[in-house]
């Protein structure tokens, strides 16, 4: 459905009336497409503190933007020795490494370093900040100093996101290994991630796959989304056929006709079947005797109604798609060794889990849920099955379903989030398919919200 408003503030007399009004003023956000694959402009990197990552330059050198020269501007080396001041040409990204940040004086240097240089990222530009994880070894008796301050930095991109406008994100990646960073900066640095930001990341050690071709990195991989004849669901599924996965399409019987026509269209398979069935996840198995590279559990309800007013069906079938048939189908395939060695899977969670949602009880009980899997499940599948869970957390995103909420709810759905528009089905379908990539074995047990950084539980 279109934004209507979000047309008009692009026009002179919108921007002069919702300036006067103080009305949100939300800006176009670049996405990818294979004429504009990378952002416009160089890559700014800074550093606060002595980097704890070694040489970071060929990683950013992989990202597919050139490093901004340095007499142009700000570059590498410690943030009180650099000379930048607003005036510099526009870049489009930022990466300011963080790591070595342990106590408040160098907490300092993360302003005095991108205090001089914000107003230079252009629009739809990108912001990461790198820090450690916190629970990286203390140095002896300051240990509480530098977890203070790397929580700090949580805080930081968080209201720096909220504040910056012109639909630029701001992000936290923590980690310990440059390498481990490479698949989540060419994602975070890229306009695949335009409707995700004020997230904080972790990738830790780094089982990840160099692709033959990058351009088809899911090549001679087969893929599975459940519920992916409509909606989110076949966004996921033609993103990651368009990254070279034969995409299986499951569906329920009802609407196995869509289900074929997607699958027809980008060479994959459909399969007709009821993912609540207590033997879905073995048919799935002989369905696939080959075996599995990546799961996606997009398949999802909603039954709302408060819960003085929920008879116990609307909850248990609300719960027994969105939760239970996760769990049995995961366990199933796991158990038969369905999902290969080097395999992803991705689960669908919401906002509505994270924050809470009035009316919703039924299915913020369900989304909880699926956190709650990943990050319990992340360690023992990467452990003894070789392979990475994930979740994908929607804020609004633009369906059929948010454009039969009521007026009024809908406009506020797309304007409680610091880029102030709804999402597309695409953006939840681009962080499906990092999460997928085989590079990306260093993030795992992440729950990574796709909402524009919603106001609701930021």
């Amino acid at each position: 459905m279109a934004d209507r408003y979000l047309s008009f503030t692009a026009t002179a007399p919108g921007r002069f009336l919702t300036r006067r009004l103080g009305l949100p003023q939300p800006a176009a956000l670049r996405r990818w497409s294979p004429e504009h694959p990378c952002l416009p402009g160089d890559l700014l990197h800074l550093t606060a503190g002595e980097s704890a990552l070694g040489d970071l330059a060929p990683v950013l050198a992989r990202t597919g933007l050139p490093l901004a020269d340095p007499a142009a501007g700000p570059v590498t080396g410690p943030a009180t020795s650099r000379a930048a001041s607003p005036g510099n040409a526009a870049v489009a990204a930022v990466v300011l490494d963080a790591t070595g940040v342990h106590d408040v004086d160098t907490l300092a240097e993360v302003h005095a370093a991108l205090h001089p240089v914000v107003r230079s990222v252009a629009a739809s530009g990108r912001i990461v900040v790198l820090g450690s994880p916190l629970d990286s070894p203390p140095d002896a008796g300051s240990g509480h100093h530098r977890a203070a301050v790397q929580q700090a930095l949580e805080g930081f991109v968080r209201s720096l996101g909220k504040e910056i406008g012109r639909g630029t994100t701001v992000n936290l990646l923590r980690l310990t290994d440059a390498a481990a960073a490479e698949s989540t900066l060419r994602f975070l640095l890229s306009p695949k991630s335009a409707y995700v930001s004020g997230q904080v990341i972790t990738a830790t050690a780094d089982g990840s796959e160099t692709p033959a071709d990058r351009s088809l990195p899911l090549a001679g991989r087969t893929a599975l989304v459940t519920g992916g004849a409509r909606g989110i669901g076949e966004a996921v599924a033609r993103t990651l056929a368009r990254d070279g996965a034969h995409v299986v399409v499951l569906d329920v019987p009802q609407a196995q006709d869509d289900a074929r026509r997607l699958a027809g269209q980008l060479g994959g398979t459909a399969l007709a079947l009821d993912i609540t069935a207590a033997d879905a996840g073995e048919r799935i198995a002989a369905e696939l005797p080959d075996g599995l590279d990546v799961l996606v559990h997009n398949a999802g309800i909603t039954r709302d109604r408060r819960l003085v007013n929920m008879p116990a069906e609307r909850w248990s079938s609300v719960l027994d798609v969105n939760l239970g048939s996760v769990l049995r189908t995961t366990d199933a395939l796991l158990a038969k060794g369905a999902l290969r060695r080097g395999g992803r899977i991705v689960a669908t969670a919401s906002i509505a889990g994270l924050a809470g949602n009035a009316g919703q009880t039924n299915y913020g009980a369900s989304k909880a849920g699926i956190a709650g899997l990943v990050r319990s499940l992340a360690p023992r599948a990467l452990a003894e099955h070789g392979v990475t869970v994930n979740a994908v957390a929607p804020g609004f995103i633009e369906t059929r379903m948010t454009a039969a909420v009521p007026l009024f709810i809908r406009e506020a759905g797309r304007r409680m989030n610091s880029l102030a528009q709804g999402g597309l089905p695409v953006d939840v379908a681009e962080t499906t398919a990092w999460l997928a990539h085989p590079a990306s074995g260093a993030v795992n047990g992440q729950v990574v919200r796709v909402c524009g950084q919603s106001l609701l539980g930021a």
